[in-house]
Order: C-alpha cells, then structure tokens, then sequence
C-alpha cells in the first residue's frame, strides 16, 4: 500500500537535493514567459530579443500564460485527489467495490491509447495535432492513467492478501480454541503443531532502486507533456494578446515621436512635419502612432493603421535625440484628423 508513495517521497527527495523547487520553478516561469514574449512580438515581425527583456519581464508574462493551465490543472488535480481517497478510504476497510473490475482495465487501455497517441504525435504529425495543447495532454493523461491503473492494482492485491491474512488468522485461533477445549491435560504440544499447514507469505515488493526508477519515468514523461502543453497555449497567448491589441489600436493614446533629425518613416497612416525650419531641438514630428512598450533602451511604435498583411513596427531607440508626446487616443477625437503644427 505504502510503495508508491514511498517512492514519490524518496523520488522527491533526491529531486530537492539536486536542484532547489524555487529555482526550478523561476526557471519554467523564465521559459513560458520567454516564448509569450516571443510569439506575441512576433506577429508584429519583431524579434523579442532585441527589446532587452530581463528575468522581471519574463516573469511577469508567464503569469498571462500559466493563468488558465494552472487554474485547470489545479482543480482537475483536486477532484481527482478527492475521488482516490473515497476509494481509498473504501479499500482500506476491505471493501472492494465491484465495478473496480471493469475500472482498472478500462483506465489501464484507455491510458495506453492516448499515450500511444501522444508519443506517436512527437515524431510525425498526427490528427491530435491540430487541435491546441491535445497531443502533449494526451501524453500527460495516458501516462498518468497507466500508473494510476497499475497503482490501483496493486493496492486491491496487497489488500486482499491482508483480508485474507486476517480471515485466515481468526479462522485458526477459533480451531486452536476448540482443539484447546478438547484436547486432554497430558495431550502432548509442540509449537510447530499449532501452526496452520499452508502459511500466507506477503507479497513480494519491487527494490526501491526499480520503484525510483518506474516513478521517475512517469513524471519525466508526464513533466514533458505539460511543459508542451503549457509552451504551446503560451504561444497561443501571445497570438491573441498581440491580435487583440490591434484591434484596440484606435483606443490607446496617440504617441507623437520627436526626433533631431529625420528618421525617414514610410508606414501607412503615419504623418511626418518639419519643425522650426531646422533652428527646433526636434526637428521632424512624427504622428498616427501608438506605445507599445518600452524595454530597455527600445521604444516599439506601431501605426494606428497598421495591419498584418503589410504593416511594419517600428523599434526607435531611447535616447537623447528622440522623445515622446502623449495625446488623446484618435477614437475621442471628433471630425476629422487635424494636420498638426510643431
């Protein structure tokens, strides 16, 4: 009964001593932000790697990325805790629910089809991947079942071998008591007369080096396939934040870019003024654009009109020959857009 979660306790152990949880943890959270970060700068044809984003940055969009697998994660993990222990609790009392029979192999296929499937779908593309994040879940559900079924089926052999033991022990102290009642004074007795003819011997166990070794294999396995999973929705995210920021282009706050000298900016909708006849500090202003972010020493500047099928960004560094005014956003302004002077 106790084997498997020996081996989980002494799995993690070993794990916690060859890398910190804290470090691991900032590590996958440093991963998915990245690839937020990537994909959604992506679909503006930046590089994320040229915004100078540091380990802050990264982590705070792996929040954006993580939000929803972990909310589904931990309340599938829940109600599946809550349901091994009603069945634990009943097998622990000796009852045996009937429908374990069918349980335990159902589970046991029905694990080894989506593991298959999942593995089947890391070397060639299959049906499963078409569909977002299902063939890494796949991965994770089959092999996560397949223990769970060898798990179950080891806990109701251990505790049908102890109901038995437990039967077989009664049933011989009650024969001793009435061989007892029988048996004459000078009857003679020896120890090993008393004993039962056919002795019950527990089941064999796995050595702990086997049991270390099966569950290590189920969490690398079970690990990859969520890592997978969470990798893809990341980069998911990262599409639709970037697609849903374009469609609210017209409601963010106008960016009016002034710079020393001309920066020779093409992009559709973006106006372009002369100032001060050469004698201004900013001799050119820029209008039509909007902030996306600012990292590091990279301000990223898109039209209001941009579009995906030929719009450009703009990645303009942050210095003292350019600088930034805000306005009111081209969505409050009534009639229409106004030339505007230095």
């Amino acid at each position: 009964m106790n084997e498997g979660t020996g081996g989980i306790g002494r799995l993690g152990a070993i794990v916690g001593a060859i890398a910190a949880p804290t470090s691991l943890v900032t590590a996958l959270l440093y991963y998915f932000g990245y690839y937020h970060a990537y994909w959604f700068f992506a679909y503006f044809r930046v590089n994320s790697t040229l915004l100078g984003f540091g380990t802050a940055d990264y982590l705070m969009r792996s929040l954006d990325a993580l939000w929803v697998p972990m909310t589904v994660t931990a309340t599938v993990g829940l109600l599946a805790f809550w349901g091994h222990d009603l069945l634990r609790h009943r097998l622990t009392t000796g009852v045996r629910p009937p429908v374990l029979r069918y349980v335990i192999p159902t589970v046991a296929c029905l694990g080894f089809l989506l593991a298959l499937g999942g593995l089947w779908s890391t070397f060639t593309g299959t049906f499963l991947n078409r569909v977002l994040a299902l063939a890494p879940l796949s991965l994770s559900v089959g092999v996560t079942l397949l223990a769970y079924a060898l798990h179950l089926r080891r806990t109701v052999a251990a505790t049908t071998t102890a109901v038995d033991d437990h039967t077989d022990s009664q049933s011989n102290a009650a024969e001793e008591n009435d061989d007892d009642s029988t048996a004459s004074p000078d009857t003679d007795s020896t120890p090993n007369s008393a004993a039962p003819d056919t002795a019950q011997h527990p089941p064999a166990t796995q050595p702990e080096w086997a049991t270390l070794a099966e569950w290590a294999v189920v969490f690398i396995l079970v690990g990859l396939g969520l890592v997978w999973a969470a990798n893809d929705y990341a980069a998911s995210v990262g599409v639709t934040r970037a697609q849903r920021f374009v469609a609210g282009l017209s409601d963010y706050p106008s960016a009016v870019l002034y710079s020393e000298r001309s920066l020779s900016i093409s992009a559709p909708g973006v106006r372009v003024t002369p100032c001060g006849d050469g004698k201004a500090a900013y001799g050119y202003r820029y209008d039509g654009l909007v902030l996306i972010l600012q990292s590091g020493n990279q301000y990223v500047l898109l039209p209001y009109r941009w579009n995906r099928a030929d719009g450009v960004a703009l990645v303009i560094p942050r210095n003292d020959s350019v600088r930034l005014e805000f306005g009111p956003p081209p969505s409050t302004l009534r009639g229409p857009a106004q030339h505007l002077a230095c």
